[in-house]
């Protein structure tokens, strides 16, 4: 049995591993409708997938090269901005 928690599907996102990690908070969401990081963490990862596919090669390829958490949340910045 898998371990299903925010932590582990951060973790799996941080890794690069986007789709799984999708999976996860969808799982994690329905256990807990009212989960409010888990609502935000589908809708960020799903505009990944649909919105901005192939937009901007420059920022996937960094996302997909990330090697620390600061870039990480570097990144997170860069989409917040972007989103408003």
């Amino acid at each position: 049995m898998k371990l299903k928690t925010l932590t582990m599907a951060s973790l799996l996102e941080f890794q690069g591993h986007k789709d799984d990690a999708l999976e996860m908070y969808k799982d994690i969401l329905k256990a807990n409708p009212k989960n409010k990081e888990a609502l935000s963490a589908i809708r960020r990862l799903s505009g990944i997938h649909k919105k901005y596919k192939g937009v901007n090669t420059e920022m996937k390829e960094k996302f997909v090269k990330m090697a620390n958490e600061t870039e990480f949340l570097e990144f997170e910045r860069w989409l917040i901005k972007i989103w408003i």
